[in-house]
């Protein structure tokens, strides 16, 4: 089984990456900080979606810019960062500088390219409809994590994947597609392609960088996790903003601010909004990759594709056909069998801890 599988919680043999003030939290304190976690990504990552889809039903045009303010606000990450520094600062580097900015440019380019993809789902897909697309995530990262990370492919998941899958072909084949106004059966199916193949990038994304942390950075502590974010923001960032002037968008910007339906200044908070939102939930990604596992946080995420819609028919009056009920009703099983995988796996390791303690406390053994 793989080591991602361990909650932090219970990593004794880890906790020199850990900063010393969580080494002393209470089990209550615990949970408080793994709950505003779950918050900071639920609430930011189903806002973020849901403010996109504003920019775009109020006149917003420009891909770029949606790709733009998915990572720009990067420099709020340095927040957390300072309040809670990393113990094992003076640990010297496992690789070399050169290794490290070279794994940070071509994680950030490919950031830069699976936000793309989303930018263009969402111009063509109602945020219901993107949700539930984007929950196909979970069935892809089951498997990459099978071939890049050694995870087992046990039944559940292997039924996890199927339900997912399941799941987005309903949507692919639903007739009555529910696309925002003015977009052709053809855009929305551009939409719905762009969608699925930035669900499937984002979790080859999370995979190489599991492998980053254990086969070259050789560590996961607070700090790696939470820089490795950093700059594969900035240089995501650098990207959209290349592909914004190389595209000619830039030059669109300022008739589209005017032409705004809610005014420029609901332009200019809608987009600092969505890159603050999206922010939000970068923490509460990392967070939780600190605090319990990379698939907590990963499970997690797909939890909050599977609110999104909810938000959306309040917010939007997305219709929720019979078809969209069912296929976010077979995602949900789907993500009900990756959990209790995970819950199965977790009793697995304390259950051996247990009983190599109860080995070295019995004199006799």
């Amino acid at each position: 089984m793989s080591g991602n599988q361990e909650p932090i919680l219970v990593k004794e043999e880890s906790v020199e990456g850990i900063p010393s003030p969580l080494l002393k939290l209470k089990s209550w304190q615990w949970w408080v900080l793994v709950s505003i976690n779950i918050l900071f990504l639920i609430g930011g990552q189903a806002a973020s979606v849901l403010l996109g889809r504003f920019y775009y039903d109020e006149g917003g045009n420009s891909k770029w810019m949606a790709t733009l303010v998915q990572t720009a606000a990067f420099p709020i990450l340095y927040i957390p960062l300072l309040l809670l520094p990393s113990s094992s600062s003076s640990e010297p580097a496992s690789c070399s500088l050169k290794t490290i900015v070279l794994i940070y440019v071509l994680l950030g380019v490919i950031i830069a390219g699976d936000n793309m993809l989303y930018s263009v789902g969402l111009l063509y897909l109602s945020a219901s409809t993107y949700s539930l697309i984007c929950a196909t995530q979970l069935a892809f990262n089951a498997v990459f994590s099978y071939f890049i990370n050694a995870q087992k492919f046990t039944a559940l998941i292997f039924n996890s994947v199927v339900l997912l899958s399941f799941s987005a072909a309903l949507i692919a084949l639903n007739d009555d597609a529910d696309a925002p106004s003015g977009v052709s059966r053809s855009k929305y199916i551009l939409g719905f392609v762009c969608t699925l193949a930035a669900s499937a990038l984002y979790s080859l994304l999370l995979s190489l960088m599991q492998f980053s942390f254990e086969k070259i950075l050789k560590k996961e502590t607070f700090s790696v996790v939470l820089e490795m974010q950093i700059y594969t923001s900035l240089v995501a960032t650098c990207v959209a903003v290349i592909g914004l002037f190389a595209s000619g968008e830039w030059r669109t910007l300022h008739g589209e601010m005017e032409g705004y339906h809610k005014g420029q200044a609901s332009y200019v908070l809608t987009l600092v909004g969505t890159a603050v939102t999206w922010q939000v939930c970068s923490v509460g990604v990392v967070g939780l990759i600190f605090l319990v596992t990379s698939l907590f946080s990963n499970v997690i995420s797909t939890l909050s594709l599977a609110v999104t819609p909810l938000a959306a028919l309040a917010v939007f009056r997305d219709k929720m056909s019979g078809v969209k009920v069912m296929a976010m009703l077979i995602a949900l099983w789907g993500f009900a069998s990756y959990v209790y995988q995970n819950h199965l796996d977790d009793l697995k390791v304390r259950r051996a801890r247990k009983q190599a303690q109860t080995g070295q406390e019995d004199p006799h053994c």
